[in-house]
């Protein structure tokens, strides 16, 4: 079952939950202000993205700015990284989409045609 991440007012939530319904395709909506992706599914998805902890996280957010991780992301461990993204579903990119087998970070249509069936 495809999981779906995401927070009413991003319009890229929006249009990823507009092509999945527009495909017919299967999916649970979780709110990602109340409800961030946990550590496995967000080890699970660092995987997907070759190790890169700066994908995960919502570099263009509020939160990340206010909390200064441009300059501080880079000195985090993986763990560290992980936890603040568990605790604080702002800082965590979006849409995140994840099944059993793996996922996708933000929308692009192109890609999640490749991805999904």
């Amino acid at each position: 079952m495809l999981k779906v991440y995401a927070y009413s007012g991003c319009g890229t939530c929006r249009q990823a939950l507009k092509y999945l319904n527009a495909r017919g395709l299967a999916h649970t909506v979780v709110a990602i202000r109340e409800t961030p992706p946990t550590v496995a599914e967000l080890k699970r998805m660092l995987a997907q993205y070759g190790g890169d902890v700066r994908k995960l996280f919502n570099t263009s957010g509020q939160d990340y700015r206010a909390l200064g991780l441009g300059a501080k992301l880079a000195s985090l461990t993986t763990a560290e990284a992980l936890a603040l993204l568990a605790n604080n579903g702002n800082l965590v990119k979006r849409p995140f989409a994840v099944t059993k087998d793996g996922g996708r970070v933000g929308f692009r249509e192109d890609e999640w045609t490749a991805w999904l069936p």
